[in-house]
């Protein structure tokens, strides 16, 4: 079996890829912006996922699957989803779960999305992340092809994507392990929320591969255990004192700091201010989700093994900056690499 992975390098498709390997009949491909090695049946293809002129090549081989974890814009989809189609056997498409609107009991398949019931203008006009996934299963629904399943993860952790809320590690905890304050919220931390490990993510996508009865089909995949975001902040806050000998300040905000940013609104309006549990019986006919790690073992798992190993990716020094205003807080110029960052963070901090 021929399998195409796009983008199969985060939180889901590392353990997807590594699914695969173990089965030695199956030739994998993989996409992955930066140069990786080789492993016995799996090749890694360094390019830009979202390059046409990368992509098109790679499709004339034809493959028996293609599961793409890739984020695209609408526009780009449009282009490029009936090639996808006609490349496979099978194409499973990475939606998610935030498409879903607000719900007072556990959401199925069928619980109506935003996209289908909104009535926010200035929201609709946009192609956030929600709506955007959303109207890409609609392109594919009405592709008249047979031959795509749509899978719907929720928040999916692993051991290098640790979140808080809105904040990616980078935003919370290298904040901890650099000796300043976590900024959070009331708002969300009163919230419960769906939270699942990457590795059970993978192996519910393993075994929808060649599944017929899958086609035509969306599945969320995520555990049916709620917590609420308070309870995940105190996961963390233990984990680092048992792990790290740290005990962080935390300032709880009223409201999300990223209410007050166009670009990050509406993830904490139409989604993170929602209660949100899931119920999982359609996955559970291809996976046995009572196999799925709760959460609170998960996290204080993760996170464990985070903190022995720690990387950071990307590190927004604007926005640290930000919170240090909030804080009263600043960090040593002398632990930011790049001349670049320094000056960023000394205008954000003091000036901007």
């Amino acid at each position: 079996m021929k399998i195409l992975v796009l983008g199969g390098t985060g939180a889901m498709g590392v353990h997807l890829v590594d699914l695969l390997l173990r089965h030695s009949d199956m030739r994998i491909t993989v996409t992955s912006r930066s140069k990786r090695e080789n492993r016995s049946n799996v090749v890694y293809v360094q390019g830009d996922g979202h390059d046409m002129a990368f992509i098109l090549p790679l499709l004339e081989e034809k493959f028996d699957v293609i599961v793409d974890f890739m984020n695209y814009r609408t526009d780009e989809f449009r282009e490029r989803y009936q090639r996808l189609l006609a490349a496979c056997g099978q194409y499973i498409f990475l939606s998610s779960s935030r498409v879903y609107a607000n719900s007072n009991v556990p959401i199925t398949e069928d619980t109506p999305r935003l996209l289908d019931i909104m009535t926010d203008a200035e929201y609709i006009a946009t192609d956030e992340y929600a709506l955007a996934k959303a109207r890409q299963e609609n392109l594919l629904q009405s592709s008249g092809k047979k031959n795509w399943t749509i899978i719907r993860p929720y928040i999916t952790y692993s051991e290098n994507r640790i979140q808080l809320g809105v904040l990616e590690k980078e935003r919370w905890l290298y904040r901890a392990l650099s000796g300043r304050t976590i900024v959070f919220s009331k708002d969300i931390a009163e919230r419960f929320t769906t939270l699942t490990y990457g590795f059970d993510v993978a192996r519910s996508i393993f075994a929808l591969i060649g599944r017929e009865e899958a086609m035509r089909e969306a599945f969320h995949i995520t555990t049916s255990s709620p917590i609420q975001w308070s309870e995940v902040l105190e996961i963390y806050l233990d984990v680092l004192k048992e792990k790290a000998g740290i005990c962080p300040n935390v300032l709880m905000m009223e409201t999300s700091i990223n209410l007050q940013y166009s670009w990050g609104k509406y993830q904490v309006k139409y989604d993170r201010l929602f209660n949100r549990a899931f119920d999982n019986s359609k996955i559970s006919c291809f996976v046995d989700t009572s196999t799925f790690v709760k959460p609170q073992d998960g996290l204080r798992n993760c996170l464990k093994h985070f903190v022995e190993y720690p990387t950071f990716r990307g590190v927004n020094y604007g926005e640290e900056a930000k919170l240090d205003r909030f804080t009263g807080e600043r960090i040593s110029l002398q632990k930011i690499d790049a001349l670049k960052h320094k000056v960023k963070y000394i205008l954000y901090r003091y000036f901007i």
